[in-house]
């Protein structure tokens, strides 16, 4: 247990007497530097949890040039990202690694337009130490300001922007979503489907392009009328649904291109009369357990781990942050797997 101290708090200098340790060391040691002795190294914690010492953010920030802290940019507005259990599971994924890292998360998000100055200024004003930003549109102001500002950043999702595939050494992180979708796909074929709907998501999203994609590697003359827009809301995915019925009131099986546009999709089909699977089979992308669990059916999806891929994002910027530079030996992508979870929908 720490000592309970009447005066003022304990100083490095106080860990180093108790610890029998130069100051140096003692601050190579709390300020995790290298070239300590694993003994002096124990005798120094030991120290630090005696006398209750808590460090001086200005002076480790001085010694280890780091400020403890990553901001968290979601390209999208506050409703979305409150809505969303997408935006909920990745960022509890980025939350729990940063913890491990000892660092800070400073969430973002991109309102309206005059956002994207504040998010560059705060940035410019050296608060962070890199930079995790996701959920990006194509025309998305937010890449360059990144590149003006120099802060190391890792992206969510395959970059989309205009020039990124000429851009060396881009870091991201992205699940397989062209083959996870041709998977999702294959599966309703293998199932004597043969008016086979999609649900896409936003055109200017590299998700919803590379899920659109994989739904057309399977059918590759498939009926432009059996493919509708939505923007991975609920609503959105009703909407498609009802418009998708009355194009093709043949169709008989649905890809939607994330779980929740396959809610609204069910609902619809609901409304409409039709169940699920015996007329219309449906499956959805992502295997987002709070909206999964909760359709009747439960729903057949694509599950891409999400938690997951937000630590890897953090543990990849952390590689940049040591090294210096993505291409010394960190990866500049990593693209995740994708599995078909097979439930009662289809």
């Amino acid at each position: 247990m720490p000592e309970q101290t009447t005066g003022s708090r304990p100083t490095l200098e106080a860990v180093a007497a108790r610890a029998g340790v130069s100051r140096a060391t003692a601050s190579r040691v709390v300020n995790g530097g290298a070239g300590v002795r694993p003994p002096l190294v124990d005798k120094v914690r030991q120290a630090v949890e005696e006398l209750g010492y808590v460090p001086n953010h200005a002076a480790r920030t001085l010694v280890t040039r780091r400020n403890g802290a990553v901001a968290v940019i979601i390209a999208e507005p506050e409703f979305r990202i409150f809505s969303d259990p997408f935006f909920e599971q990745q960022v509890r994924g980025i939350s729990r690694e940063l913890t491990a890292y000892d660092s800070q998360l400073v969430l973002l998000w991109v309102e309206g337009p005059g956002d994207h100055e504040r998010i560059a200024r705060y940035l410019g004003g050296g608060h962070v130490d890199g930079a995790l930003a996701f959920s990006l549109h194509n025309d998305d102001e937010l890449p360059a300001i990144i590149r003006r500002v120099k802060v190391p950043t890792v992206f969510g999702g395959r970059p989309g922007w205009p020039g990124a595939a000429s851009e060396l050494a881009v870091p991201y992180v992205d699940c397989d979503n062209r083959g996870g979708a041709r998977e999702a796909v294959r599966h309703l074929v293998s199932l004597g489907r043969e008016h086979i709907a999609h649900i896409a998501g936003p055109r200017d999203q590299t998700s919803a392009l590379d899920r659109i994609d994989g739904y057309r590697d399977v059918l590759l003359d498939a009926d432009p009328e059996l493919v509708c827009q939505g923007d991975f809301t609920v609503d959105s995915g009703a909407h498609a649904m009802a418009q998708l019925l009355d194009r093709r009131p043949d169709l008989d099986a649905v890809f939607a291109a994330n779980d929740l546009m396959a809610s609204g999709a069910l609902r619809t089909l609901r409304e409409r009369g039709r169940r699920v699977p015996d007329d219309v089979a449906l499956v959805g992308f992502d295997d987002m357990h709070s909206v999964v669990e909760s359709t009747d059916p439960p729903l057949t999806t694509v599950r891409q781990d999400i938690e997951g891929m937000g630590r890897l994002m953090v543990r990849l910027l952390m590689r940049v942050l040591n090294e210096g530079d993505p291409g010394s030996g960190a990866p500049a992508s990593v693209i995740t797997p994708t599995t078909l979870v097979r439930r009662a929908s289809a």
